[in-house]
């Protein structure tokens, strides 16, 4: 099967940045002010950790403490070794990727076999603190995000949204062609041929495990990356042809329809 992560990483950049390296002991807080997720990586010791409803939840072995939207918690600790990073996947709102992603994942680390090298090397380095040893660390949390997305789809961790459609055989075909040529004519009936249906009962699977219509994803999609364009500072004409629109005036209408301005209200309004 075609590689189902390697597309939405390449349009949303994914950025780590380690904050935290060590012993944690005490309290340390996060807000959602940031707007950034957060991936914490437990060596050794205990750590509590408390959502923003006040519910507390235990973690007493290794394990990784992923939460990729901006999310209010706290960790409490006592002498508990950890690796902290704030993570940055870009324009969060537009990723699919974020949206199909529950609040937070925790895995003990002895579930997580493929992450036994990364999390090694994570943490060897950040002990080490050898020239460049910053830049090595935050590529290395990158990666580890990247493997426990891959764990996630290829274990079924995620029932809902695009993770969960890229974990079943059948969609992640269409999802990935769709991911990967936006501007294409798709329909109904060739994203059924691709996964291999009738239209019917793909059109039913798909919202189903997806939790939308497969023309709603197509058109998520599209705008998604027709506004990351246009951050960039586009053209709309050109951001129009690249995602699949006739003309400008045809991506303005469905980007009004989607979100209640004109691409030109909403980048100004973005900008402020």
């Amino acid at each position: 099967m075609a590689d189902r992560l390697s597309v939405l990483l390449q349009r949303f950049e994914l950025r780590a940045r380690v904050f935290h390296r060590g012993l944690l002991c005490g309290t340390a807080g996060f807000d959602a002010a940031a707007g950034v997720g957060h991936l914490h990586l437990l060596r050794c010791g205990k750590l509590t950790v408390t959502d923003a409803a006040g519910q507390r939840s235990q973690v007493s072995e290794p394990a990784v403490l992923f939460l990729p939207r901006p999310t209010v918690h706290r960790l409490e600790a006592d002498d508990a070794e950890l690796v902290c990073a704030s993570i940055d996947f870009g324009a969060g709102d537009d990723n699919p990727l974020l949206r199909g992603l529950p609040e937070w994942l925790c895995s003990p680390l002895a579930e997580l076999p493929g992450l036994a090298l990364t999390q090694q090397l994570l943490f060897d380095e950040a002990a080490a603190g050898r020239c460049g040893h910053g830049a090595v660390v935050d590529r290395l949390s990158e990666v580890l995000v990247i493997q426990l997305l891959r764990h996630a789809i290829e274990h079924r961790r995620v029932d809902a949204g695009a993770m969960a459609g890229l974990a079943d055989p059948r969609l992640a075909k269409a999802l990935n062609a769709v991911h990967a040529e936006p501007a294409r004519p798709w329909t109904l009936q060739s994203l059924a041929a691709l996964a291999g249906m009738s239209r019917a009962r793909f059109a039913a699977h798909f919202a189903r495990t997806v939790g939308v219509p497969p023309g709603d994803y197509l058109t998520g999609w599209r705008l998604a990356l027709a506004r990351k364009a246009l951050r960039r500072g586009q053209a709309l004409k050109q951001v129009a042809d690249e995602v699949g629109y006739a003309n400008a005036s045809a991506l303005g209408r469905a980007f009004t329809r989607r979100f209640g301005r004109t691409p030109t209200q909403w980048l100004a309004g973005s900008t402020h």
